[in-house]
C-alpha cells in the first residue's frame, strides 16, 4: 500500500507536468519533518490544484484511466474535492480548496504557490505548500476528522505562532482554527460558524444543509446550495447499489430523502419546544 501511494503520487504529478497544471501535494508522506513527517502514506493521494488548471487536469486523468468516484458537488459539505479511482493507482482527491480556508480558491492557491517546497519521490519532483501552510492544513484536517490539534501547533514558539496566525488571517481560516482550538463560540458572528459547529458536533442532515446555505458568501451561492439539498447523491447511490442507478431507483431514493428530511425537521421542532 505504501509503495502504491508513493507511485500514485508520482503518476499524478507526471500527468500534471504533461498539461502544465500547478499542483501542491498535501497530507501523508508529503508532510515536512518539522511537523512530524515524513509520515506513512495514507490510502490515497491528495493535491490542491490551481482552479484555472482543473479542466486540463481532469481531462488528463480521464484519458489515462482515472474515473470520477465522487464529484465536487456530492463529495463533502465543503464541496472541496473530486475523487478519482484508478485500477492500478487507487484513489486521488483533487482539491480545488481545503475545508476551513475561506479565501476564494484562486487567490488562496496563488498565495500558497510562491512559498512552495519541492520534494522528490519515485524519481519525480513535486511541490508541497510551505511549512507554515502545511501546519494550517494539518490543523484543519484534524478538526474536520475529529482528531486533537497536533502538538506542533500547541508547542510552537512565539515566532512560529505569530507567523502561522498571520497566515491563518490571510487565508480567512480563523473560524476553522478556532474550532480546532476549542474556541468556536467566539466566532458566532461569522457565517461559517454553524457549518463548523456541525462539523465538530454533528447533527441531523437538515442542520447540515442549513449550515451550508448560511456559510455561502453571497445569495446566489446560497440559492444554489439550497437547491441541491433535495437532490439525490447519485455518487453515493451508485456505490451502494453497485451499478449506475436507474430513473426509478433515483426517484425512490428522492422520496426516501424527503421523508427523512421531514422526520428530522419535526424532530428538531419537538426538541426546541421541550
Amino acid at each position: 500500500m505504501s509503495a502504491r501511494v508513493v507511485l500514485a503520487r508520482a503518476a499524478v504529478q507526471v500527468l500534471a507536468d504533461g498539461v502544465a497544471a500547478r499542483v501542491l501535494h498535501i497530507k501523508g508522506e508529503t508532510t515536512d519533518p518539522q511537523l512530524g513527517g515524513p509520515q506513512q502514506p495514507g490510502t490515497d493521494v491528495d493535491a490542491l490544484v490551481h482552479p484555472d488548471d482543473i479542466p486540463r487536469m481532469d481531462r488528463a486523468l480521464r484519458e489515462h484511466g482515472w474515473r470520477v468516484y465522487s464529484s465536487f458537488t456530492f463529495g463533502s459539505p465543503f464541496e472541496h474535492a473530486q475523487t478519482y479511482a484508478h485500477e492500478t493507482w487507487g484513489y486521488f482527491d483533487l482539491h480545488r480548496r481545503f475545508p476551513g480556508i475561506g479565501l476564494p480558491d484562486r487567490p488562496a492557491f496563488e498565495m500558497l504557490w510562491p512559498t512552495r517546497i519541492h520534494r522528490d519521490d519515485a524519481g519525480i519532483r513535486y511541490a508541497t505548500p510551505g511549512v507554515d501552510a502545511q501546519a494550517i492544513v494539518q490543523v484543519l484536517n484534524a478538526v474536520r476528522n475529529g482528531r486533537p490539534t497536533p502538538a506542533f501547533w500547541t508547542d510552537a514558539d512565539e515566532e512560529q505562532k505569530t507567523r502561522r496566525l498571520a497566515l491563518v488571517r490571510e487565508l480567512h481560516a480563523e473560524v476553522a482554527v478556532a474550532a480546532a482550538l476549542g474556541e468556536l463560540e467566539s466566532m458566532k458572528d461569522h457565517r461559517e460558524y454553524l457549518l463548523w459547529r456541525f462539523t465538530v458536533q454533528g447533527g441531523p442532515r437538515v442542520v447540515e444543509w442549513w449550515a451550508r446555505v448560511v456559510a455561502q458568501p453571497n445569495w446566489r451561492a446560497a440559492v444554489r446550495v439550497a437547491a441541491q439539498a433535495p437532490r439525490v447523491n447519485t455518487d453515493q447511490l451508485t456505490h451502494r447499489l453497485g451499478h449506475e442507478p436507474s430513473r426509478g431507483e433515483i426517484a425512490r431514493e428522492f422520496g426516501a430523502r424527503l421523508v427523512r428530511g421531514a422526520r428530522e425537521g419535526l424532530g428538531l421542532v419537538r426538541r426546541s419546544r421541550s
